[in-house]
């Protein structure tokens, strides 16, 4: 069995869906072809502008029949690359011969391990939809959950999480390090701590669903068996029933946090079946818990689990080095989303972080210059990779992510303008030299497009000295 195509994109994420987009709006009578693990893909929908260059969307989950028309698919895994001979060949044998090639096959989660089958099957990693349907199940049953890990996800499950006991085990000293410092960590504890419970139940009416549910006849499979699937989106919590069994513990309580600290030793108890966990605190300490199952969210790593003739190009941290126009080293060969590394001379105010909306973003671009080189033209890198942009939500409060936000590869030559309103607003400038060169904005500051213009501008703000963070003085009719 054999098909053609000019365009092959590989990966059903938010990255290859975008670079499939962009390809049929750039080159409409080419043929292009997705080929995903999942029928049920990723895309963007509900694109709205939160500054010039920053936006903030939905991930719309869809089968892979209502995609854009132009864009053919093909459900099976990729298992071989030829790049000198233009073709690939999947799990299921089909070869199909290219003339353009883009990998957007995402990133797997980083579990935590114990080299122990048994314990290992009561570790589950959240992140795609279907992970997150197992994570359901299992919650059914569940009085006892620990979460590991401080990022965006773990970070959602513990505000998230309700009808059930939940342990959050960090390894830092304040909660959502990977996105916040110590001060907006404070500022969210502070504000679910104060908030009345009876509001934090789900505005919408949601059900528990099954993987089945969600795909065609003859995909589906076993309760407790699940495909790899495209990564969430943002807000992906909101559309699922994320409630335990524990009548001890109704509602959403605050999550117990271990800071500092890391898993030591997994016992299974004879009698109740759960697991005892040691954990070693930072000041050698040792402390026990009990839990029902771990959610180990740790991260991902880029994930190219195919063979090809020549060898990829790999960065140190596993991706796929990819250059301004997001090309690998083999010829005609693109990648874009969790899979690449950039590895092409970076803006002063841009870093990779391995989130949606980067996704999006090395998707497009990725299509866009796939598109030029079939037609013979030459483009330029998106604006967008001059400024490092993220829009998310984080303990029910909006947040924007602009610049260097922590200081990011600034050495300790910079300065921090702060103004927090409890329960309502956390917005945090770095400065350097007077400069602004990042900003966390959470709540509704109203002040992206602000910060975005004043640090693509490079604006002195020294004149202004800490007046610019002065809350009787707008400073969008300053700088706008």
């Amino acid at each position: 069995m054999s098909r053609d195509c000019t365009f092959l994109v590989v990966g059903g994420g938010i990255a290859g869906v975008s670079c499939a987009e962009a390809l049929v709006i750039c080159c409409p009578s080419a043929s292009i072809l997705l080929l995903t693990e999942s029928s049920i893909v990723k895309s963007v929908a509900n694109l709205v502008p939160v500054a010039r260059y920053l936006h903030k969307f939905d991930v719309r989950e869809q089968n892979v029949k209502d995609l854009r028309a132009g864009i053919g698919t093909i459900v099976d895994q990729l298992e071989h690359i030829n790049s000198s001979e233009h073709w690939v060949r999947t799990k299921a044998g089909l070869v199909i011969k290219y003339r353009y090639l883009c990998l957007c096959t995402g990133g797997a989660a980083k579990l935590f391990s114990t080299g122990q089958a048994e314990l290992e099957a009561r570790i589950i990693g959240i992140r795609d939809t279907d992970s997150v349907l197992e994570l359901q199940r299992r919650l059914a049953s569940a009085k006892d959950v620990l979460i590991l890990g401080n990022g965006g996800i773990a970070s959602e499950l513990a505000h998230e999480l309700h009808d059930v006991k939940v342990h959050w085990v960090i390894k830092d000293g304040h909660i959502s390090a990977t996105f916040v410092d110590p001060g907006a960590a404070e500022f969210f504890q502070l504000a679910k701590q104060e908030t009345d419970q009876t509001t934090l139940a789900p505005s919408t009416a949601i059900k528990r669903m099954r993987y089945s549910e969600m795909l065609p006849t003859g995909e589906q499979q076993e309760e407790g068996e699940y495909k790899r699937g495209a990564a969430l989106g943002p807000d992906w919590h909101r559309s699922y029933d994320l409630s335990g069994s524990s009548a001890e513990s109704p509602g959403r309580e605050l999550p117990k946090i271990y800071y500092k600290s890391q898993i030591k030793q997994i016992e299974q108890l004879p009698d109740s079946g759960a697991l005892c966990i040691t954990l070693k605190h930072d000041d050698g300490s040792l402390e026990r818990l009990n839990c029902d199952f771990i959610v180990s969210a740790t991260g991902v790593q880029p994930r190219h689990d195919y063979d090809t003739d020549k060898q990829l190009q790999l960065a140190e941290d596993g991706g796929v080095n990819v250059d301004e126009m997001m090309r690998t080293n083999l010829s005609d060969v693109y990648a874009a989303g969790d899979v690449c590394t950039a590895a092409w001379a970076r803006a002063p105010h841009w870093f990779q972080m391995r989130l949606w909306t980067q996704a999006r973003q090395m998707g497009a671009m990725a299509g866009r210059s796939m598109a030029a080189a079939h037609e013979g033209e030459t483009i330029y890198q998106d604006f967008c990779f001059e400024l490092f942009g993220h829009v998310t939500q984080l303990f029910g409060f909006p947040v924007v992510l602009l610049g260097r936000f922590n200081g990011q590869d600034l050495g300790r030559d910079y300065e921090l303008l702060v103004r927090c309103t409890r329960n309502k607003e956390y917005i945090k400038f770095v400065l350097q030299n007077g400069r602004l060169r990042g900003a966390i904005l959470i709540g509704d500051t109203d002040l992206a497009e602000t910060c975005e213009n004043l640090i693509l501008n490079g604006t002195d703000l020294t004149p202004f000295g800490d007046d610019i963070l002065n809350p009787d003085i707008d400073i969008e009719d300053y700088f706008d």
